[in-house]
């Protein structure tokens, strides 16, 4: 910022990814931390390629052990040409592979995430929204449980964008409507991929045989993209456009679902709470103490809501 080397528009970037920073720490109760206070803006960072797997006939993940993160549904490469020989290797194991571009990615506080050229000149909806989504790693991650993980990233993400724009920019700012429209696309996609989701669960649960499952499920790949087809007309952002542009199998479905599935439960969550961040935050850090899977102990928690109101 001092020596004259950045252009006006990048320097404006950056002090607003200062005042993103402050936002999520302050007003949201995400972590402070050392991210995204240097930058590195010689190139656009490197891309992530993730690989991911599943049984033709089960919605079930193949999962890598790590150590400090545990098990992962995916695999991530920077290089290409690895990426593509793993995702030949799973493919002759006769599993469902999806290989796929990540946006950006957090080392989870264990370094000090830069500011990237790729961040700097995306949009400014999508710069708000990825940052407070990493930020949201660095503050609760659950070892192994990558659906709770990601789904309350996209929840604090895209919430938390709308709140800032509101705040910084004023509710009628074309930032603020975006990313109202990206909630409001979000609760669309979720509830169609979460009903995808069911009917493949129902099939592949069902007493027939593998081949017969192998032949229905594309029968209901098929409908549900003529059903998204309608779908697509309602959204207000161009986020999902490229859902189904290319052949859906299972690991596909499931890479997505990662992200969108459960959105629905975290904002029913989030309305528990107060429409507060931070006091969500601090539940699900409370309830993450229990053994066993969160995102079941949530719809736990709601279900004894639910009922002591009936």
């Amino acid at each position: 910022m001092n020596n004259g080397s950045l252009t006006p528009a990048q320097e404006d970037r950056l002090r607003l990814v200062a005042r993103i920073k402050d936002f999520g720490e302050i007003e949201l109760g995400l972590k402070k931390t050392g991210n995204y206070e240097t930058v590195y803006l010689a190139s656009p960072s490197r891309p992530i390629y993730t690989v991911s797997a599943s049984p033709k006939d089960r919605l079930s993940q193949k999962t890598w052990w790590f150590p400090i993160v545990g098990d992962m549904p995916y695999l991530g490469f920077f290089d290409l040409e690895s990426a593509k020989e793993e995702r030949a290797r799973l493919l002759k194991e006769r599993l469902d592979v999806s290989l796929a571009l990540a946006d950006a990615y957090s080392t989870l506080g264990w370094f000090q995430d830069p500011v990237t050229l790729n961040l700097i000149e995306g949009s400014t909806p999508d710069l708000v929204e990825t940052i407070l989504h990493e930020m949201t790693h660095t503050t609760l991650y659950l070892k192994g449980q990558g659906a709770f993980n990601e789904g309350l990233a996209v929840l604090v993400g895209k919430v938390g964008a709308f709140l800032f724009f509101e705040e910084v920019f004023g509710p009628s700012h074309p930032f603020t409507e975006e990313a109202k429209g990206s909630i409001e696309d979000e609760r669309l996609f979720s509830r169609f991929l979460a009903s995808l989701m069911d009917k493949l669960e129902q099939l592949y649960n069902s007493p027939i045989s593998y081949q017969e499952k192998l032949t229905r499920r594309e029968e209901v790949f098929a409908g549900s993209l003529e059903e998204f087809k309608y779908i697509r007309e309602r959204f207000k952002t161009d986020r999902f456009v490229h859902f189904g542009k290319r052949p859906l199998n299972n690991a596909y479905i499931l890479s997505v679902g990662l992200y969108h599935r459960n959105f629905d439960l975290f904002e029913t969550v989030l309305e528990k709470k107060g429409g507060s961040i931070r006091e969500m935050l601090l539940f699900f850090k409370d309830l993450s103490k229990e053994k066993g899977d969160t995102i079941k102990h949530t719809q736990l928690w709601l279900r004894g809501l639910s009922n002591s109101h009936t």
